[in-house]
C-alpha cells in the first residue's frame, strides 16, 4: 500500500513535466523543420518569462486560498509609467525608470491587501478586480490611450533586460537574460517559501487558516505582504516587458492575468490555498509559452488560440477540484 501510494504522489508530482514533455514531443514531430530549432526555444523562454515573473506573485495569492486579477494590468501600468517618465519628463536613467515602476505597482498590490483585510471584503476577487479595472484605467489615462515606443529613446540598457541575451555567438542566439533573471527569482522564491519563517506562514494562512488564528499568526499582515509582493512582482514583469515589446500600451496585458492563473494551476496550486510550488509554477508557464508558441507556429488565429488556452485553464481547474476530492476522501477514511 505504502509502495502504491508513493508512486501516486510520485507521479501527481510528475505529471506536470510529463506533460510539458510530452506536448513539445508533439510539436516537433509536428513541425520538424520550426519548432525544435535553437533560436525558437531561446523564445519560447524569453516568451514565458513575463508569465514566470507574474505567476510567482499569484501563486503566493493562490497558496492563501486568495487569487490577484489585477496582476496583467498591474503589469502594464508599469510598463506605461516607465513610458511617460521617458517620453515626457526625458528621464533615461534605469534605476529611476525600474525604481518607480516597481513603486507604482507594489504600492497598487498593498492597496488590494488593505481594501482585503481592513475593510473585510468578503473576497479578494471583489477588490483585485475592481482594482484591475482601475489600474487599467490609469494606464489609458497617463498615455492618453496611445502606446509609446521605447526604441530610440536611450533607454537600451532598460531594454535589454527582456530583449537581451547572453553566451551569444556567431551559431547560437544566447540564452534571454529575462529567462536567467527568472531563475534567479525562482530560486530565492524557493528558498523563502520553503525556508523561512513568513514563508510558511502563507502556507499556514491558506491551509488552515483556524491553526493560523490560534498560533498566533497575524494573518492580516501576511495578507498585506502577499498582494504587496504580487504587485511587486507584476511590476517586475512590466520593466521586463520594456525590452520584450519594445513599447508601452495601455491596451496590453489583456492574457496576462488568465496566463498566470492556468500556470500556478497546471503547476500543482489549488484555489482552496496551502498547495502550490514555485518550481511547479515555472513548469505551468513553460508548458503555457510551448503551447502559444507552437500554435503560432501552426498559424492559428487568436481566436483558436484563445479558445485552445480556455480548455486548459477548465482542464486545469477541473483536474484541480477532483484532485481536492480525491484527497479529502482519503482524509476522511484516515481519520475512521
Amino acid at each position: 500500500m505504502k509502495k502504491n501510494n508513493s508512486a501516486k504522489e510520485l507521479l501527481q508530482k510528475l505529471g506536470t513535466l510529463m506533460a510539458l514533455a510530452l506536448l513539445v514531443i508533439v510539436f516537433c514531430v509536428i513541425m520538424p523543420d520550426k519548432f525544435p530549432k535553437i533560436a525558437n526555444i531561446m523564445n519560447i523562454l524569453k516568451q514565458a518569462s513575463i508569465n514566470c515573473l507574474i505567476a510567482s506573485g499569484m501563486l503566493c495569492a493562490l497558496i492563501t486560498a486568495g487569487i490577484d486579477l489585477s496582476v496583467g494590468s498591474n503589469c502594464v501600468l508599469c510598463t506605461c509609467t516607465i513610458g511617460v517618465l521617458v517620453q515626457t519628463f526625458g528621464i533615461t536613467s534605469m534605476p529611476i525608470l525600474i525604481i518607480a515602476g516597481l513603486a507604482v505597482s507594489t504600492l497598487a498590490g498593498f492597496v488590494n491587501g488593505i481594501l482585503l483585510t481592513r475593510l473585510d471584503l468578503p473576497h479578494p476577487f471583489v477588490s483585485t478586480m475592481g482594482m484591475k479595472n482601475v489600474l487599467w484605467g490609469l494606464a489609458l489615462v497617463i498615455t492618453g490611450s496611445k502606446s509609446i515606443a521605447f526604441t530610440n529613446t536611450g533607454v537600451d540598457n532598460l531594454m535589454w533586460i527582456g530583449g537581451g541575451s547572453l553566451f551569444r555567438t556567431e551559431n547560437f542566439p544566447g540564452i534571454p537574460f529575462s529567462f536567467i533573471l527568472v531563475l534567479i527569482v525562482f530560486c530565492i522564491f524557493h528558498v523563502f517559501l520553503t525556508r523561512s519563517a513568513l514563508g510558511r506562514q502563507i502556507y499556514c494562512v491558506g491551509g488552515n487558516p483556524e491553526a493560523a488564528r490560534l498560533s498566533g499568526i497575524p494573518s492580516k499582515n501576511v495578507l498585506t505582504f502577499v498582494y504587496s509582493l504580487s504587485g511587486f512582482m507584476a511590476g517586475m514583469a512590466g520593466v521586463v516587458s520594456v525590452g520584450r515589446l519594445a513599447s508601452a500600451n495601455g491596451n496590453a496585458g489583456s492574457t496576462y492575468d488568465n496566463d498566470a492563473i492556468a500556470a500556478c494551476i497546471v503547476g500543482g496550486a489549488s484555489f482552496t490555498g496551502g498547495k502550490g510550488t514555485i518550481w511547479g509554477t515555472l513548469i505551468g508557464a513553460l508548458l503555457m509559452a510551448v503551447i502559444r508558441n507552437g500554435l503560432n507556429l501552426m498559424g492559428a488565429s487568436n481566436d483558436i488560440q484563445y479558445i485552445v488556452i480556455g480548455a486548459v485553464i477548465i482542464l486545469a481547474v477541473t483536474i484541480d477540484v477532483f484532485r481536492n476530492k480525491a484527497e479529502a476522501k482519503a482524509r476522511k477514511m484516515a481519520a475512521q
